[in-house]
């Protein structure tokens, strides 16, 4: 919106013109993101804490959960407000990309607020069922798949790219449609899984949305993405801008996440950042590298596939509690020890997947 302001005053004020490069915008969309989160934070918690909109705690889990029943949640909606605002403002709006991942993150935020809005304000424990999440989790990903599909330009378009091999890609042609499925209802669900403990799930998501807006602002420039040899695609660049904007209000929801929480996120923003990285790295062409850098988040969903495939079978588990994170706390670590160590590791994840960029 207001690169077209700019690209209308500068050729009257030639200050104008630092607002139409994109990594000017990329860090305004980050500051505008973060002002937001800490600005409309605290008024925001008291809303959900007079509404009585309170997280609901297992009784089987860690007993240090139990004193957090009752604080607030759903506040997964700051986080979209900050970052769909902070994109309308900054980003090109005439990149079809920006409006498909807008909308995933829209739409699936939109299931995850319909589901809170159940369980907590209607007293309904059972939201939305795991069937109806999935199914419009799938409805929306088979749309982005067929108008990603029907927009591709070239073969690599819809091809997956095998990062650290050079020139190396499967083409998927139709099969490209089931596997954006794949891959935004995956990330979605493997967000909302990790989001169990007081900044576990959001600061990873700063760390890879930050690290994905990378390749799309090497895969949107023709020179950059034909130096390190990865697909240039028209548009994407504007991305950088997205993945800015949700690394900024992911800072600051941090600032009121982080232990001990003064809200949670709830399943409004879980499932909605993950679309969101998702469906970055499907236009970017680079969901091997969101599994190399989102390894912490696999790991959680795998520890639950895990548990109860086992529980099933032998009537055994594998962990003390799934999601992995509970079966460390339940091991002895503190909740704040956790937290950072899965930090930590998604820091060293997210440098290899960097990495690829150049090692080919």
């Amino acid at each position: 919106m207001l690169l077209l302001l700019a690209e209308s005053l500068k050729g009257y004020v030639s200050g104008f013109n630092v607002f139409t490069y994109l990594t000017m915008r990329a860090i305004l969309g980050a500051l505008t993101a973060l002002a937001l989160s800490l600005f409309l934070g605290p008024p925001l918690i008291r809303r959900l804490t007079l509404r009585q909109i309170g997280q609901t705690v297992r009784q089987d889990g860690p007993q240090t959960h139990l004193q957090k029943a009752g604080t607030p949640t759903m506040g997964g909606a700051l986080i979209l407000l900050a970052i769909i605002l902070s994109t309308l403002l900054w980003a090109d709006l005439r990149s079809l990309f920006v409006w498909v991942v807008i909308g995933v993150t829209f739409c699936y935020g939109l299931i995850g607020f319909v589901d809170d809005y159940r369980k907590l304000v209607l007293r309904d424990p059972k939201g939305l069922s795991a069937r109806q999440k999935l199914f419009w989790q799938l409805l929306i990903a088979i749309i982005v798949g067929v108008a990603l599909y029907r927009h591709a330009d070239a073969p690599q378009s819809t091809a997956l790219l095998i990062p650290y091999l050079k020139d190396i890609s499967i083409p998927l042609g139709w099969l490209f449609v089931p596997f954006v499925c794949l891959v935004i209802v995956g990330s979605s669900n493997a967000v909302n899984l990790t989001d169990g403990l007081d900044g576990l799930a959001i600061m990873p998501t700063v760390l890879v949305g930050g690290a994905l807006g990378v390749f799309a602002w090497v895969a949107g420039n023709a020179i950059f993405s034909r130096y390190l040899g990865i697909p240039y695609i028209a548009g994407a660049g504007e991305l950088f801008v997205f993945c800015a904007a949700l690394a900024g209000a992911g800072l600051g929801f941090l600032w009121f996440n982080t232990y001990p929480a003064q809200v949670f996120m709830g399943d409004i923003g879980a499932l909605a950042l993950g679309g969101a990285l998702g469906a970055v790295a499907v236009v970017v062409r680079q969901e091997v590298v969101l599994l190399i850098m989102g390894g912490v988040f696999v790991a959680e969903t795998v520890s639950v596939m895990m548990q109860v495939a086992s529980f099933k079978m032998t009537g055994k588990r594998i962990f003390r509690m799934a999601p992995l994170h509970h079966h460390f706390e339940l091991k002895g670590w503190a909740e704040p020890k956790v937290i950072v160590r899965f930090w930590i590791v998604t820091v060293v994840l997210v440098l290899v997947g960097l990495s690829s960029l150049k090692i080919r």
